[in-house]
């Protein structure tokens, strides 16, 4: 099951609207003769890419696999009939599919005669396929907050200076986060500032040539895009969203233009149906790079899911500070986080955190 988790990262940020799955086949003898991940999303399932590779020696075999098997006709065929087709007597699977559509694998699979086993290494399977599994139980995308900071958790220097806190080293690991995500999102603070990019980029390899998330730019009053921006270049998609009484014609034909209400303070837009409308179009998971006023309009609206902070041995003693305003107004409101992995990153410290407990993974944007 390990390595079945390990083959379904491979898919991270390829496979959305679809999850990440891997699998593995054992023969009679439980010795491993296939292997195979979900690599793009209408492409063939894990267990078709799995018992492809193993041929004949799976039939009596067993299945290893990090999703229950799916049982409906969708753009390819329910993995339980290629399972049974080649002979698999045992499926072992780590997480229950909770899509309607494609629930019902493991019962399927049992009516036929099948030896099934449910829950191995369900807790690391579950953390691969978060994003996904958050976005279906939600129905909104899965939010996760990057920032880089010094150790006094300043992200820019008195005179507005920022480039760069952070390492090189740190800088290229949010070029992963952004390779894995569907959507990677600022707002018009960042984006009148930096004319970012937002382009997934790797050494030795041009931008076209990798997978790229759709690039948006939350911005109210339709003043921080300008039409030479970088944001709008033919690189990766983008999506401006902006207030639904501002005057936007000027970015017609440049970009997607994305209408939204306004927050019920008038400050910025309402971030539930900025991810509604996100999902609606099959963004799973988005990676939120703003700076701090819409980091704390996510944190106060209770839509960010996981934070990620870069953490330099730096200090500047002034200048802004990662997080704006989320409406905390006493140390008993503070959202205290639990931090799930440290890492050092060249000379920085990356802390990954879950806000404890969470709402944010307890309601849907309806219920906002």
């Amino acid at each position: 099951m390990r390595r079945a988790i390990a083959l379904a990262a491979r898919g991270l940020g390829r496979t959305s609207p679809n999850p990440v799955v891997g699998c593995v086949v054992l023969d009679t003898a439980g010795r491993p003769v296939g292997e195979g991940y979900h690599q793009r999303a209408g492409g063939p399932h894990a267990e078709v890419n799995a018992l492809r590779t193993a041929g004949e020696r799976a039939r009596g075999g067993t299945a290893v696999v990090t999703l229950e098997p799916c049982d409906h006709e969708g753009r390819t065929g329910p993995c339980t009939r290629a399972l049974l087709t080649a002979g698999i007597t045992r499926v072992v699977y780590a997480v229950p599919d909770p899509t309607p559509s494609a629930a019902g694998g493991a019962a399927a699979l049992a009516a036929a005669g099948v030896d099934v086993v449910s829950g191995g290494l369900a807790a690391e399977a579950e953390e691969g396929n978060i994003a996904w599994l958050t976005a279906l139980r939600l129905g909104r995308p899965f939010v996760l907050w990057k920032y880089a900071a010094t150790l006094d958790g300043r992200i820019a220097a008195a005179d507005g200076s920022s480039r760069w806190i952070s390492s090189p080293q740190s800088r290229a690991d949010v070029h992963r986060l952004r390779s894995e995500a569907d959507a990677v999102l600022v707002g018009s603070g960042t984006a009148r500032l930096d004319d970012p990019h937002l382009a997934v980029r790797a050494p030795g390899r041009h931008t076209a040539d990798l997978r790229q998330p759709l690039r948006v730019v939350l911005d109210s009053e339709a003043t921080a895009v300008n039409p030479d921006a970088r944001v709008l270049d033919a690189t990766a998609p983008t999506l401006v969203a902006v207030a639904e009484d501002s005057e936007a014609a000027h970015l017609e034909g440049l970009t997607e233009v994305l209408r939204l209400p306004r927050s019920p303070d008038g400050r910025g837009l309402r971030i539930p149906a900025l991810l509604a409308a996100l999902h609606r179009r099959g963004v799973r998971s988005v990676l939120l790079e703003g700076g701090p006023t819409l980091a704390g309009a996510f944190l106060a609206a209770e839509a960010i899911d996981r934070v990620v902070g870069y953490l330099a041995p730096v200090l500047l003693g002034s200048g802004a500070s990662a997080l704006g305003d989320a409406g905390i107004t006493s140390i008993g409101e503070a959202v205290r986080l639990d931090v799930i992995d440290t890492a050092p990153i060249g000379p920085d410290q990356r802390i990954t955190a879950v806000p404890r407990p969470s709402s944010a993974l307890s309601s849907s944007p309806e219920e906002k």
